[in-house]
């Protein structure tokens, strides 16, 4: 029996819109001007790690607030502030938004980007409803601007690889997804794993909305996902789980923006009960933060915006105006299994909403 392997590990992951020769690796020096909507903690992240991509200028921020869009201008070195949303997305000399404002206003302020014909990358979650985030692609591609669903995860490299060995069968046929975070975070995992064209056959949703609870998702042949919503505070693992026919990966901690992945492909799986009780051979992989982005007081890797700035700056010197590793296809489809989670919770009398 031919034992398979992951790539050794001397061998540096590119990013899959460079693997499938999509783009060119120096296009991160393509040049944008960015406008920032909103001066949220969110925002101030995304800002410090951005603003190491070669091609990036942090040219614009506005805010629902005047005052707040200046003292974040002067705070984070943003050449201007401006009065208020419209006139920062009608500034001529913007090429792209970021959208950072709270959930309830991504379609209000991604539409009024996209009608002023700038690119937008997108804070998830997108939209509150797959209607809605049908409505603002549509925009987006009349307007022939690209509108980015903010899902960073998919660009870290270990993430980037994980999904590298899943399409190349290294662990065999996915049968089970086991991962603890959040709903979207764990689901993007699923369709990760799945795949844009499988579609629950049952879902089944316990506990609270914000935790601690949990969703079991069946797919058609015999293939689940169980997904645990974890309450703060706790010391939850926040490890995702992909488990093969062959082999499985381990997505380590915090596995919704993985530095490291473990991947076990014995010579036959499962390897304790068909090798005598043998452990299966692991190889680890090592993805490190880049070391130059300077970031006061980060959320967990949140220097790791930088993997999807980049994609997005190679991307539109491309002339995509989508990302690969998190396509319009792919967030309409993570979009609508979130959405049935939470219509579950909602109408089920015994369940928090």
């Amino acid at each position: 029996m031919t034992k398979k392997v992951a790539p050794p590990p001397a061998l540096p992951f590119p990013p899959r819109d460079v693997s499938l020769g999509l783009t060119r690796s120096e296009d991160v020096a393509f040049p944008l001007r960015w406008g920032i909507m909103g001066t949220g903690e969110i925002s101030r992240q995304f800002v410090c790690a951005s603003r190491e991509c070669p091609g990036a200028t942090m040219a614009a921020v506005s805010s629902r607030s005047s005052e707040n869009a200046h003292a974040f201008s002067e705070a984070h070195e943003v050449e201007t502030a401006y009065e208020s949303y419209v006139d920062m997305v009608t500034a001529p000399d913007l090429d792209i938004v970021y959208v950072g404002t709270p959930d309830t206003v991504h379609k209000e302020h991604c539409l009024m980007a996209i009608e002023a014909g700038k690119h937008v990358l997108c804070e998830k979650a997108l939209a509150l409803s797959v209607a809605d985030a049908e409505e603002m692609y549509t925009a987006a591609e009349r307007r022939e601007v690209m509108l980015q669903d903010g899902v960073w995860s998919r660009f870290f490299p270990a993430m980037e690889h994980a999904r590298h060995l899943i399409d190349e069968g290294a662990i065999g046929e996915v049968v089970m997804v086991q991962a603890d975070f959040e709903a979207l975070y764990t689901t993007q995992a699923v369709t990760m794993a799945y795949g844009v064209d499988a579609k629950p056959v049952d879902i089944k949703v316990s506990g609270m909305a914000g935790g601690p609870g949990g969703a079991i998702l069946e797919f058609e042949h015999n293939r689940f996902a169980v997904l645990t919503f974890v309450a703060y505070p706790s010391e939850f693992p926040e490890v995702t789980e992909i488990i093969g026919t062959k082999g499985r990966i381990t997505l380590e901690q915090p596995a919704h923006c993985p530095t490291a992945l473990t991947v076990r492909i014995p010579p036959v799986a499962p390897s304790r009960y068909l090798g005598g009780n043998t452990p299966s051979p692991l190889q680890r992989f090592e993805y490190p933060l880049p070391d130059t982005i300077r970031m006061p007081r980060p959320f967990p890797n949140q220097q790791g915006f930088i993997y999807m700035t980049e994609a997005v700056h190679r991307c539109l010197a491309a002339g995509l105006v989508e990302c690969p590793q998190f396509n319009r296809a792919e967030s309409l489809h993570l979009m609508e299994l979130v959405q049935a989670i939470k219509v579950l919770r909602a109408d089920n009398p015994d369940l928090a909403t």
